[in-house]
């Protein structure tokens, strides 16, 4: 199995901007494709961002396109997430998540359910 291990997380004020990491342990990267979630309190987790296993294609929850970049590098088994415009909307717990690569997917998709493999989260609090 794969480990994930976020970071990054913090207190920023409205309008900020933060990068998440999430450094992978384990087994191949490059078998898998990976995801940004988060979750408010009282909340379910939501789908922020995807990447295909190899870093080509990139996907975004709608309302939040234009302020998130996911990126990763397979090099260094990492995935981080690039924040900007932060907004009070944005605190949560925020999670790497990994998903193995099928030869019928092209991406991890955007349901939790999909996905293998978690890291324990990190806080993002955006304070107005």
């Amino acid at each position: 199995q794969v480990q994930l291990v976020e970071s990054g997380g913090g207190l920023v004020q409205v309008g900020g901007s933060l990068r998440l990491s999430c450094v992978a342990s384990g087994r191949t990267f490059i078998n898998y494709h990976l995801g940004w979630f988060r979750q408010a309190p009282g909340k379910e987790r939501e789908f922020v961002a995807g990447i295909s296993w190899g870093g080509g294609s990139t996907y975004y929850a709608d309302r939040l396109k234009g302020r998130f970049t996911i990126a990763r590098d397979n090099a260094k088994n990492t995935v981080d997430l690039q924040m900007n415009s932060l907004k009070p909307d944005d605190t949560g717990a925020y999670y790497c998540a990994a998903r193995t690569r099928a030869p019928d997917t092209v991406w991890g998709g955007n349901a939790a359910a999909k996905y293998d493999y978690w890291g324990q989260g990190t806080q993002v609090t955006v304070s107005s």
